[in-house]
């Protein structure tokens, strides 16, 4: 039996393309929804950009059919569901409710078709908004959120897996560097750890080739990066992936002062200026304020700029000698000079849409703040030659509209898992400093 799913503004303005996810189901958009539609049409961020696509797509379909009795929504499919624009006529009121608050017309419309179908139709109100689940709970309606773009957080790839073996598969990986393990499911560039079965303080460490079907023995760098090692196992897996010039994606997640920007940055001037593989550093990062925002800044665009983008100079001038004892400097450049050589780019997200980056390593960070469309804008510009690599911490999320289950960092990280030019590593160990390990478990 078809349900009738009714849905929320948030839910089209995150994914235009929603409206096709119900299977053989009907849609039904209330009408106070095409009016905040129209309200985000104009803005030049990802909602407005959503919003016109939303208008694009209900506009070809119109021309099918007359919205408000229903047009198939796959016309070449004679079980496809129907989408209808449900107008506000009828409506059932909700008692100690605002009639005319937005929210409350698309629950009035849900409880309205709940009354006139739910004696033989399962109808469902589909929304991003708690509270209006919450809502819809209380007036008997069922509700829930948008399931197809979430990522369950809880078993997300972590990028390492600890295997036990036997003394003899042992000797044979130590012996040929390579070692074959069928039915383990493995990932494509997944680090590995074999354990001998019984001796668990000996361990050899390995990546999955997806070629050869192999695990391969790893062989570490011993020399520092920018004047860095890595300090746990984690980060000698990620720096392995950041050096790998064969792996095109790099993921590293993990909380606050576990080294992901830092090593990610180190691997990107190492690749640019000293081995001269890649034309340009590029360092981006979403503006999101911490707290309350403190209004508009003064200054060009790039004093404009400056204390969003402070995090990354703070990282750059560790790793240029300011964060480090005397005896490991080992340059006098400053990255001003960098950039000026146009070696070295720091600028924010915002205006990447429309450009080609070739030969470029880019490293974006804090990205579980962009939205999964905003992250495969990015990863569409990558050209030829290109290295991108994302970082942040999914649980450390300062976009209203998005969370730990849906950003753009979790989407990838699960969507690229099974790819051979990708790699993740998920950073579970504080290095920044005692206190901030300590402050990270504690509150």
């Amino acid at each position: 039996m078809k349900k009738v799913f009714i849905l929320d503004t948030n839910i089209l303005l995150s994914d235009p393309n929603s409206i096709f996810k119900f299977e053989e189901n009907d849609v039904v958009i209330p009408i106070s929804v095409i009016e905040e539609i129209d309200h985000f049409k104009k803005d030049q961020s990802e909602k407005g950009r959503n919003a016109r696509e939303v208008s694009r797509i209900l506009d070809r379909l119109r021309k099918t059919g007359a919205l408000s009795s229903g047009v198939k929504l796959f016309p070449e499919d004679p079980d496809s569901g129907l989408l209808s624009v449900h107008l506000a006529q009828g409506l059932e009121s909700l008692p100690g409710l605002l009639a005319d608050k937005t929210d409350n017309q698309i629950l009035a419309t849900a409880l309205t078709l709940h009354k006139k179908l739910g004696h033989e139709r399962d109808v469902l109100l589909i929304t991003k908004d708690s509270n209006l689940r919450i809502k819809s709970d209380a007036f008997g309606i069922a509700s829930e959120d948008f399931e197809a773009d979430k990522v369950d957080i809880s078993h997300l790839y972590t990028g390492i897996k600890t295997v036990r073996v036997p003394k003899v598969a042992m000797e044979e990986f130590a012996r040929k560097g390579t070692l074959m393990l069928p039915k383990m499911g493995l990932h494509p560039n997944e680090f590995v750890v074999l354990e001998e079965e019984g001796q668990e303080n000996r361990s050899e460490y390995g990546i999955y080739h997806q070629e050869s079907q192999q695990i391969k023995a790893l062989s570490f760098r011993t020399e520092e990066v920018w004047g860095i090692f890595p300090r746990n196992l984690e980060q000698t897996f990620g720096l392995w992936a950041l050096l790998d010039d064969r792996i095109k994606l790099v993921t590293l997640s993990g909380g606050a002062g576990t080294g992901k920007t830092l090593l990610a940055i180190a691997a990107g001037l190492l690749k640019t200026t000293d081995e001269d593989l890649y034309q340009k550093l590029l360092v981006a990062r979403p503006i999101f304020a911490l707290g309350k925002d403190i209004g508009f800044l003064p200054g060009d665009l790039e004093e404009k700029l400056n204390p969003w983008m402070q995090p990354i100079f703070d990282s750059l001038d560790f790793l240029m000698g300011g964060g480090l004892p005397m005896r490991q400097k080992r340059i006098s450049k400053t990255y001003q000079e960098l950039i000026h050589q146009g070696l070295l780019a720091v600028e924010p997200i915002t205006y990447i849409r429309g450009r080609s980056l070739p030969n470029s390593f880019f490293v974006v960070d804090e990205s579980q703040n962009l939205t999964p469309h905003e992250v495969k804008t990015i990863l569409t510009r990558a050209g030829e030659g290109t290295k991108v690599i994302l970082t942040g911490d999914p649980y450390q999320i300062d976009n209203p509209y998005i969370d730990s289950t849906n950003n753009g960092l979790t989407y990838v990280i699960e969507r690229f898992k099974d790819s051979g030019i990708a790699a993740h590593v998920t950073f579970k160990h504080g290095e920044r400093s005692e206190l901030a390990t300590l402050a990270a478990k504690l509150l």
